[in-house]
């Protein structure tokens, strides 16, 4: 069976949304972990408790932001191009922190120094706190516009210099969007360790999901207000059918007050988006204050999911608006690759992911169990 053009198009863009959404609830999970790693674990006894909650899992939960990427690059070559060039201090950023999380959960454990081990400690919180702020405030940028266009062979040129690239990228909306993505995978990393761990450490994760809920809650509604009001969204009056050969430059864009919003004047059930987001924060922190941290987690999750479809949805079919030039703005109907290369991914997903998916619940099924601080002291010498 061979699927049309504009199927494909549409449906990659939800397979790479399906992707970040697997990305946050997975590897998220473990960076929410990792900022709170220093301030939940009072002790090294249980601060190797919390590591080994997510110690087998968190290499196999970062394939997943490996795979978005790869999507990105195959689905969207457009967009890949174009965001290498404006985010590469912040992606470079994200990477060097990202350095800390091998080499934190390998090292970490292999000296019985305290400053040693403390050093790491933070170096993990470092490699989970940065990406989930960074993400965040990509995220904030791209609702703003990023400054770049198309020249007319169709190469993207960011406006900015190399060496101050990062300083217009942490603008108060942008910031405000990585503090939803920071609290709410904090609270999602919470969730999962008040289900994993015992008292202390989960009565201590629980608060920290109270207070990462609440601040989530809060700046997601701050966050909608400031679009509703204060951030112009693009708007494609004219362009050629979305079946076409990509051609970016073929369409008219304007940039209008109130255009994020008209998503749910046309289509009403988008609003099941920022409602599941809301109430998603809202059920995990009462799961988690009626200890029931297993539906908590599942709850978190849909929130997650929510939030980042809030954004996907207001935007589309816009993937990366241009600031300077309406008209550069990349879409998913013209940053597209190929209909053979969107066919090849789309066969191979439909092959390779129950298959991914079948094994990534086997292992979390094989390592389930709560992780105590008696384990721990019979395991002094393991590799966590």
């Amino acid at each position: 069976m061979i699927l049309e053009y504009e199927i494909l198009k549409l449906v990659w863009w939800i397979l790479v949304g399906a992707l970040l959404i697997g990305f946050a609830v997975t590897d998220g999970m473990d960076m929410g972990v990792g900022n709170l790693l220093p301030f939940v674990g009072k002790s090294d006894e249980e601060r190797r408790v919390i590591i080994n909650t997510v110690g087998p899992h968190w290499d196999g939960n970062q394939v997943w932001f490996i795979t978005a990427g790869g999507a990105i690059f195959a689905a969207w070559p457009a967009v890949y191009a174009a965001a290498f060039s404006g985010f590469y201090m912040a992606m470079l950023l994200v990477l060097f922190a990202l350095f800390f999380r091998p080499v934190g959960f390998d090292y970490r454990s292999k000296l019985g120094d305290a400053r040693w081990r403390n050093a790491w400690d933070w170096g993990l919180f470092a490699g989970g706190a940065i990406p989930s702020l960074i993400f965040g405030v990509a995220f904030g940028n791209l609702l703003q516009g990023v400054p770049f266009h198309l020249d007319e062979l169709l190469r993207a040129h960011y406006h900015g210099s190399l060496l101050t690239a990062l300083l217009p990228l942490l603008n108060p909306f942008a910031l405000l969007a990585g503090v939803i993505s920071f609290s709410m995978l904090t609270m999602h990393g919470g969730i999962w360790l008040q289900m994993r761990t015992e008292d202390p450490i989960a009565s201590r994760a629980s608060k920290a999901v109270m207070v990462m809920g609440t601040i989530a809650a809060v700046c997601f509604a701050l966050a909608g207000v400031w679009v509703a009001y204060g951030i112009d969204g693009y708007v494609i009056v004219q362009q050629p059918p979305t079946d076409a050969l990509p051609n970016p430059l073929a369409k008219e864009v304007i940039v209008e007050a109130g255009a994020w919003l008209k998503v749910y004047d046309t289509l009403p059930i988008a609003i099941l988006a920022p409602l599941a987001g809301f109430a998603g924060i809202a059920l995990t922190m009462l799961f988690s204050k009626w200890g029931k941290p297993g539906l908590g987690f599942v709850t978190s999750g849909i929130g997650m999911t929510g939030i980042i479809g809030t954004a996907g949805l207001s935007m589309f079919p816009f993937i990366m608006p241009s600031s300077i030039q309406p008209n550069s703005s990349l879409t998913v109907w013209d940053a597209a690759s190929s209909h053979l290369t969107l066919t090849v991914m789309f066969w191979a997903t439909v092959i390779f992911l129950p298959i991914v998916l079948t094994y990534t619940v086997w292992c979390y099924y094989r390592m389930w169990g709560k992780v105590t601080v008696d384990e721990i002291k019979v395991r002094s010498h393991s590799a966590y």
